[in-house]
Order: C-alpha cells, then structure tokens, then sequence
C-alpha cells in the first residue's frame, strides 16, 4: 500500500478532530494543575493517534463490506476506489491495533490503574462504533459517543497522565476490593473545559449524518437524523453551538478559565456565517467541511488564548 493510498485509507485530514482536545487538555493540565509529564504525554499521543487511524479503517473496511451496492463501493469507499486488497487492509488494522494497544499498557505503568480503566472503554467504544452486527456508528449514538471519546475522553486523560498524583481521580486495588475516589470539584473543571470540544466534535458527525441520510437509508445506516427528522437534527446542529459559546463564557465567569479566554468569543461571528450556510443547503461537497471549519475556530481560539494567557 502506497503511502498516498495509507493516508487516504485513515482519512488524515479528520485528525484535527482529535489533535484538539489533546492541546486543549495539554494547555489545561499546564495551567490548572502546572504539571507536565513528557514521556507519559508523548507515550499517550503516540497511543492517541495510532489508534485514531485504527478506528478510521475499520470505519472504511466495515463500509465496503456491508455496502448494499458495487456503485457506491466503488464511489464512496476508499477501498474500492483504490482497488486495494481487502486482506491488506485487515493487516494493517491489526497492526495499528495492536501498536496502541501495547504503548497503551506502557503508559498504565507508568500512571495507574484509571487509566487502564478508560482506555479499556475507550478502545471498546472505538472498535466497535463500527465494527460488529449492529455498530455505534448505524444507531442514533454515533454523535454521543464521538463527541464524549473523544471531546472528554482524550482531554481528561491527557490531563490526567500528566497529573494523575494530583486527586483528581484514583482508582485503587486492595486485596479483592476495588476503590474509586475523585475530587468532584477537579473533575468537573475537566468536563467544563472539555464542552467545546464535545460539542464541536458532536456536530461533525451531525453534520455528516444529516447530509448523508438518503445514502444512509439505502445502506442501512439509521443515524440520529433518520430518527428525529432532518429539521430537527439542523436546529440540534445549531443549539450545539450556542452549548459551546455559554461553555466558555461561563468557564471565565467561574474562573476555570482566563479571562482572556473571552476574546476567544469573537469567532461567533464566522462560525455564525458557517452556521447559516449549512442551514440553507446540507450537501456533503459543498457544506459539511463548515463543521469541521467550525471546530478548527472554536478549538483553535481556545488553544491561542491559553497560550496567550501564559505570556501575559
């Protein structure tokens, strides 16, 4: 497999949507709790991506396999565009799997027993919202469970290995009782940062979801918008991002973030824009990439005024 054919095949250009929360929550740690831990957060980036590109073929292998149509195998999928070896593509998954798995087990030992926890879930969920009879990504879920991985999942931890001796959460094993302790205070801080990019990562696949629903239904993907209708799932799209902008205001007002972090309120303006075009056309070719704009301006200001707020 060629390397254009590979990045292809793993769909780079999404990664942004994971790269966000994790210098959100880098920034944060650096911030809040003034810690940081290199190795625990170059082990858990390199475990982060590898398996990021993992769940993105398996999301491209299970298309072309339960693809109803040669024509839409040949249109829509990488794999048959590319007329790339079905075998091959298996391999590699399992190789990325098993890569991440493996930087995934260095990483607990290196922190503790939480994060075991989660990454456990986080590679359950990963796996199967595509893969398996009925997978997350064909069920109304798929914005629920994109958004809170990844938006919270990949923020907290990278928060966490790098403060994890610091009380926001624990997890203890003693003799044959399991004990879980957290600081309600310090992990609701996480969740509040973590919003915007819950929101904004949500609304990707939202967006996606509304302006593929014909092609869904004829391949069997019943996704949020088939259920509550394509009116409703556009006025969500829209009340996700007023979430995003009362969660940043209201993380300045309660002094979880800088006050600087207000002039981050100044993308309202573009995104509004964004925001209105999507509303008067949902044609995949020509308004879904406003999604992934939105969230490159909503993430991205975030991360330049924490920068901003280190230097002032």
């Amino acid at each position: 497999m060629s390397l254009r054919t590979f990045l292809k095949l793993i769909e780079i250009q999404t990664k942004v949507a994971s790269l966000f929360p994790f210098l959100v929550g880098l920034l944060f740690v650096m911030y809040r709790f003034e810690s940081i831990k290199p190795i625990n957060t170059i082990i858990f980036f390199s475990s982060m991506l590898i398996f990021d590109l993992t769940t993105t073929a398996i999301n491209n292998y299970m298309d072309y396999k339960k693809a109803t149509t040669d024509e839409y195998r040949k249109r829509e999928n990488i794999i048959g565009q590319a007329n790339i070896s079905v075998s091959l593509v298996r391999n590699t998954i399992i190789t990325m799997l098993l890569l991440a798995i493996g930087l995934g087990i260095w990483l607990v030992f290196r922190t503790d027993l939480l994060v075991l926890l989660l990454g456990i879930l986080c590679f359950i969920i990963g796996v199967f919202y595509t893969y398996g009879p009925v997978p997350i990504s064909r069920m109304p879920l798929g914005e629920v469970f994109s958004g809170v991985t990844m938006g919270f999942g990949i923020l907290f931890l990278v928060v966490y290995v790098n403060a994890y001796d610091q009380g926001i959460a624990n997890l203890f094993i003693n003799g044959y009782t399991l004990s879980f302790e957290a600081n309600l205070a310090l992990l609701g801080e996480v969740i509040w940062v973590s919003l915007p990019c819950i929101f904004t990562i949500a609304n990707i696949m939202l967006a996606n979801n509304i302006c593929d629903l014909e092609d869904d239904i004829k391949n069997f993907r019943f996704t949020l918008p088939y259920y509550i209708g394509k009116k409703s799932a556009i006025v969500l799209y829209n009340v996700l991002y007023v979430a995003t902008f009362v969660s940043i205001l209201t993380a300045v007002i309660f002094d979880v973030l800088p006050t600087i972090m207000l002039l981050s309120l100044f993308i309202i303006i573009p995104v509004s824009k964004h925001i209105s075009l999507f509303n008067k056309k949902q044609i995949k070719s020509e308004t879904f990439h406003l999604a992934i704009k939105n969230l490159v301006l909503v993430n991205g200001s975030i991360i330049t005024m924490m920068v901003v707020s280190f230097i002032v």
